[in-house]
C-alpha cells in the first residue's frame, strides 16, 4: 500500500531501505533542502522525463508496497529522489588523510607565504592555493560537467546558490596560480557539513580540496563531514563507514549543538596541509 508522509520528520529512517532511495517527491527549495540535510537525507533529482520514468520502473514496486515513502508536492514524484545510504562514510574535520606521495608535491607547489601572498613555487612551478567560498558557482559548474547521472540539475544548482547566499552552502577552491584546478562543495547544518561533490583538473586536486575544507570547517567549530557515498576513494581520505542509526545519532548531536562559525575564506598555501 502506498505510504505518503507529510514531511521529512515523519520518515522513519531506522526502518527505511538501506540501499536505494528512501523517499520520492516533495519540492526543492532552500528550506526543504536544509530540513532534509538535518535529518540525514540528500536529493538526487532526475535530469529529465526519461530519468524519472526509469526511477518509477526501478522503484515503483517498493513505493506501491509502502517500503519507500512519497512526499507531497511536485507534478511527478519520481522526478525527485531522496537518499540516506547505510552505511554512511563519516570524516572528522582536520583529520582528512592525504597520501604520503603527495607530501613532496605539495611542498613543491604549495608556497611558503601567508594568506593572500603571491609568488611562485619551487623551481618556478606555479603555486597551488586554496580559498573558500570565493568561486562557489564555478565549483558547482565544474562538478556538473560530464557527470552521470546528471543529478546537479539547473533547479538544484539554483537552490544551492541561494543557500550559499544565505551562508549555508560552502565551497573550497584549489588554484594553480589563477587557474581553478579543483574544488568541493557541500551544505552545512549546525556543526555538520556534507561533501556533495568534488572535481579535479589536476591529479589529487580534489583530495586537497577535501582536506582544506576539513581544516577550515574544523577551525570554525565543525564536528562532522558527511561523504554520503561509501567507497574506496572516500575511505582513502579517512572516511569511516558508519551504520545509519549511529550516524543519525551523531548528526543529531552535531545539528543540535553549537553551530559552526563562519568558514575562514582566506587564500592559503596547500603546503600547510602536510
Amino acid at each position: 500500500m502506498t505510504r505518503t508522509v507529510p514531511d521529512f520528520d515523519a520518515l522513519d529512517l531506522h526502518r527505511a531501505p538501506t540501499e536505494g532511495p528512501v523517499a520520492f517527491g516533495g519540492v526543492l527549495g532552500p528550506q526543504s533542502l536544509l530540513s532534509a540535510y538535518r535529518r540525514g537525507l540528500f536529493p538526487l533529482p532526475a535530469a529529465d522525463d526519461y530519468a524519472a520514468a526509469y526511477n518509477e520502473a526501478l522503484h515503483g514496486d517498493a513505493v506501491e508496497a509502502g517500503e519507500v515513502a512519497l512526499l507531497p508536492g511536485g507534478a511527478d514524484p519520481y522526478a525527485l529522489a531522496w537518499w540516506s545510504p547505510d552505511p554512511r562514510p563519516v570524516l572528522r574535520p582536520g583529520a582528512v588523510r592525504l597520501p604520503r606521495r603527495l607530501a613532496r608535491r605539495l611542498r613543491a607547489v604549495g608556497g611558503a607565504g601567508g594568506a593572500d601572498s603571491e609568488g611562485g613555487g619551487a623551481g618556478g612551478v606555479p603555486e597551488w592555493w586554496t580559498t573558500a567560498d570565493r568561486a562557489f558557482e564555478a565549483v558547482l559548474a565544474a562538478c556538473a560537467e560530464g557527470r552521470q547521472p546528471a543529478w546537479l540539475t539547473e533547479e538544484l544548482r539554483s537552490v544551492l546558490v541561494e543557500l550559499h547566499r544565505l551562508g549555508a552552502a560552502h565551497s573550497v577552491e584549489v588554484w594553480e596560480g589563477e587557474e581553478l584546478i579543483g574544488g568541493v562543495f557541500g551544505v552545512a547544518v549546525g556543526a555538520a557539513l556534507s561533501l556533495d561533490s568534488m572535481f579535479h583538473r589536476r591529479p589529487d586536486a580534489a583530495r586537497i580540496a577535501v582536506a582544506d575544507l576539513g581544516a577550515r570547517f574544523g577551525a570554525a567549530g565543525g564536528r562532522l563531514l558527511d561523504a554520503q557515498w561509501d567507497g574506496p576513494y572516500v575511505r582513502s581520505l579517512g572516511a569511516e563507514p558508519t551504520g545509519r542509526s549511529r550516524y543519525l545519532g551523531e548528526l543529531a548531536g552535531a545539528v543540535g549543538g553549537l553551530a559552526a562559525g563562519t568558514l575562514p575564506d582566506g587564500r592559503l598555501p596547500v603546503a600547510r596541509l602536510v
